[in-house]
């Protein structure tokens, strides 16, 4: 395919690494020549001396054929102008990085509707959510970015006293947007049907979005959490916002350390169920006074890799159970592990996994595998010939071999019920038995894709 990308930071540069890796024709615009020089002394891809908001730089660039155009500058309005330009220029599909939430939700103005652009990524909320996943749900399955992170799975044993122990599932009264998606019993796998009956000792996989999730497990006798997990963050960026608001139950208690004063009054502002304190948690003083070597996780989340790193092994040698680093540079990935730290997550690799989905969107994917190897789920494009269009999910038998467990139309995602109607250009979440992935795609009138995952985590 042929890709221009606005825009060689750190965004930009690591989604031409990874686009020409995958052997896309990449062509790089940016109007500074030192991040051109990198980009021509280490990757395999063109570059352009210019202003992504310039149509003249555009058209030179190709972008009227262009499969894809990825606007990644470190400024939100222009990206967005470059994505609608280039889109009015002839790209097939335009992307828009942005930062600001005021651009990125649409609880005023749909920016990506009005322009034209395909898709708005935004890698702090991506890596936010992702962060939010590993701690509310820890053995959550992957399931990649889908629907913004809305849609969430988990595999666990039915204990002895379950309130689904002997019931169907017609009979059980499971929260909205939950769906049983495979139920396993004596090594046999099996799609729950409405007579199907839940037994002790059943290992069974469930779907929910995550209003929805603790709710479902305790329907299962899976305790959503526990006893209230204590949280501190330290630094308060927009990803702050974006984790405690993803965190936001009775299952958390939060705290939020910020240097700078006046941004600690605006998270405070922002964020009342949380407590946010001014002051930096790797004073020993501060340490010790807030008693954080009794939090259950610690998150660094400040926009200096270094002090990432540094702060989240400086608790973990103060006794601190887990410690999560948000980090950018490549160069630091292998540090991690050495100096203790868990787990750790990089928005330019989780925008860059959006922007694959965003080529992969219009085939069919086997998202992840599911009870050893028996089931799969597939992430998929409907496309406008497809014979299922129009159709309730009730009304589609040859959809009979699989199971329909997520609908995304256009900003909105659903658990779909038997009265659903799939429309064209929906991307739909299915079960099915492995290996089957040529005859969904049939049905779907798709292609199938070859997996592609590049990790949301840096570690």
């Amino acid at each position: 395919m042929n890709i221009v990308i606005c825009g060689a930071g750190h965004v930009g540069y690591h989604s031409a690494e990874v686009l020409a890796a995958a052997g896309h024709r990449v062509t790089v615009i940016d109007n500074d020549p030192t991040r051109l020089r990198a980009v021509q002394d280490t990757l395999d891809a063109a570059t352009l001396d210019g202003s992504c908001s310039e149509p003249r730089i555009l058209i030179e660039a190709g972008v009227g054929k262009a499969d894809l155009l990825v606007a990644a500058t470190n400024r939100d309005e222009v990206n967005l102008l470059a994505a609608s330009l280039g889109k009015g220029l002839g790209a097939d599909r335009v992307v828009a990085r942005v930062h600001h939430r005021a651009f990125f939700e649409n609880s005023v103005f749909n920016y990506a509707e009005h322009l034209g652009i395909d898709r708005l990524i935004c890698p702090e909320y991506v890596a936010a959510q992702a962060i939010a996943r590993s701690l509310r749900n820890p053995a959550a399955i992957a399931i990649e970015t889908f629907a913004r992170g809305g849609i969430e799975i988990q595999e666990f044993p039915v204990p002895a006293g379950a309130p689904a122990v002997g019931k169907s599932l017609s009979e059980l009264r499971l929260p909205p947007h939950t769906r049983l998606v495979a139920i396993s019993r004596d090594s046999f796998v099996s799609l729950p049907r409405a007579n199907s009956t839940i037994e002790e000792g059943d290992v069974v996989i469930l779907l929910s979005d995550k209003e929805n999730f603790d709710a479902a497990l305790e329907a299962f006798g899976a305790k959503g959490g526990g006893s209230r997990r204590r949280i501190a963050i330290m630094g308060g960026p927009a990803m702050t916002v974006w984790l405690c608001r993803a965190l936001r139950s009775r299952r958390f208690s939060i705290r939020v350390f910020e240097e700078d004063a006046e941004r600690a009054e605006e998270l405070a502002e922002k964020l009342p169920w949380t407590t946010v304190i001014n002051a930096d948690p790797t004073d020993e003083a501060v340490f010790v006074e807030e008693s954080l070597a009794q939090v259950d996780t610690f998150v660094a989340l400040t926009n200096d890799d270094e002090r990432n790193i540094l702060g989240s092994a400086w608790v973990k040698s103060k006794g601190v159970g887990q410690a999560i680093a948000v980090v950018q540079r490549p160069q630091y990935a292998h540090l991690l592990q050495h100096v203790g730290i868990d787990r750790s997550y990089s928005p330019r690799s989780s925008a860059v996994s959006e922007i694959m989905n965003v080529l992969e969107e219009r085939g069919l994917r086997r998202v992840t595998s599911l009870a050893e190897g028996v089931l799969d789920i597939f992430r998929a494009r409907v496309e406008p010939d497809s014979e299922i269009v129009g159709r309730s999910l009730r009304d589609i038998p040859e959809l009979g071999a699989w199971v329909v467990v997520a609908v995304e139309h256009g900003e909105d995602v659903t658990v779909p019920t038997a009265e659903t109607v799939i429309q064209a250009g929906d991307t739909v979440l299915v079960v099915g038995p492995n290996g089957t992935d040529k005859k969904l795609a049939k049905i779907l009138a798709t292609s199938v894709k070859r997996s592609a995952d590049p990790a949301s985590t840096v570690s």
